[in-house]
């Protein structure tokens, strides 16, 4: 049978003992030392001239006097004699005169704020750290605050994320059951960017800021503008659909040049516009209006528009420019119309444009 506990080294009482209360107290008394660990200072190396019975002390490297080769043991004041017990590593004490708890790793005492926790590899918050992420932490809310004026800070607040060189990334990244769902930051480059994606596979920028101009570009902005590459005729009197067939630029592919309509991708507020240019017929006594149709039926309010001055050919123009919310799937056209006198509206000079505003 083992003559002292393994942990804290309390003596047992042995078989057909003498004097079994006096082993009993000293496994009190190393409880009572060791429990609830309180220290008056740790960083003494001389024993005080007049401590208080029961007073504890860590000793500080270099102890002299009684306090010799007990280096980091605990000192206890008794019976107006030093006893010392060697922690083991786990042991925590609150040290008074700091204000500051420490814990012995098995080779010294460190404060539990001391810049060597700063070398913990993993650390993991309500859940076990992850293989390529050593700081984890489950929860379901965080606070961060400055440091009030009041409390010795200066009232604000920075986060800092640094990474090594422009291709390497830097950012947030927003997962839904650990699938990623968007990027926010300097991802292979030093410009800001905002992506998107479905699958954590593939990515559509929403918003790029380049970082020496500041200029923020939309690459997946829905717009497009297209011309006519021929006089579409229009007789007298009839609303006709102008064929808008030459696209210069056509964002997600918004606009159908085989139905000559702006087929609405996402709900929201679109600016729309258009510039209709008129070419004679038979004659300059023909008028030009214009207007958009949604669905081909309904005309976008602000959209109606007409010149009954003198028309010249290839020089008398109209415009439209209006803003309209739209639903997905909604379709816009560009219709035109003669009064008086058949006529054309212009190859190359009859454009129609839009793109999402909000």
């Amino acid at each position: 049978m083992a003559d002292i506990s393994s942990s804290l080294s309390m003596p047992f009482i042995q078989p057909s003992q003498a004097q079994k209360h006096v082993t009993h107290n000293e496994a009190l008394r190393i409880l009572d030392v060791v429990t609830q660990l309180g220290v008056a200072a740790d960083d003494q190396t001389t024993p005080p001239t007049s401590p208080a019975d029961g007073t504890r002390y860590i000793i500080d490297a270099g102890g002299v006097n009684e306090w010799a080769n007990h280096e980091g043991e605990v000192a206890l004041f008794e019976n107006g004699v030093w006893r010392f017990f060697v922690p083991r590593a786990g042991w925590r004490a609150y040290v008074i005169n700091r204000d500051a708890l420490v814990v012995y790793d098995g080779a010294e005492w460190i404060d539990l704020d001391s810049p060597e926790l700063e070398e913990i590899e993993t650390f993991g918050l309500g859940m076990n750290s992850l293989p390529d992420t050593p700081f984890s932490a489950k929860l379901n809310a965080t606070l961060w605050t400055a440091l009030y004026r009041a409390d010795g800070g200066n009232g604000s607040l920075l986060k800092t994320l640094n990474k090594e060189a422009s291709a390497d990334d830097n950012g947030f990244v927003f997962q839904q059951d650990f699938q990623t769902r968007a990027l926010l930051g300097l991802f292979g480059s030093d410009n800001l960017r905002l992506a998107t994606t479905p699958d954590g596979t593939n990515f559509v920028d929403a918003l790029i800021a380049d970082n020496a101009t500041g200029i923020v570009d939309q690459p997946r902005l829905p717009r497009f503008k297209g011309v006519t590459n021929f006089d579409n005729f229009c007789p007298a009197g009839t609303w006709t659909k102008i064929a808008i067939n030459d696209l210069e630029y056509n964002e997600q592919a918004v606009f159908d040049a085989a139905t000559n309509q702006f087929i609405v991708p996402v709900d929201g507020t679109y600016q729309l516009g258009a510039l209709l240019t008129f070419k004679a017929d038979s004659s300059t006594a023909a008028r030009m209006g214009a207007q958009l149709l949604i669905n081909g039926v309904t005309p976008i309010s602000g959209s109606q528009v007409e010149n009954t001055a003198a028309h010249f050919n290839g020089r008398t123009t109209i415009s439209i420019q209006t803003l309209a919310s739209l639903s997905a799937g909604s379709t816009v056209e560009l219709h035109g119309i003669m009064r008086s006198q058949p006529g054309y509206f212009m190859a190359d000079r009859t454009d129609f444009w839009g793109f999402k505003v909000g």
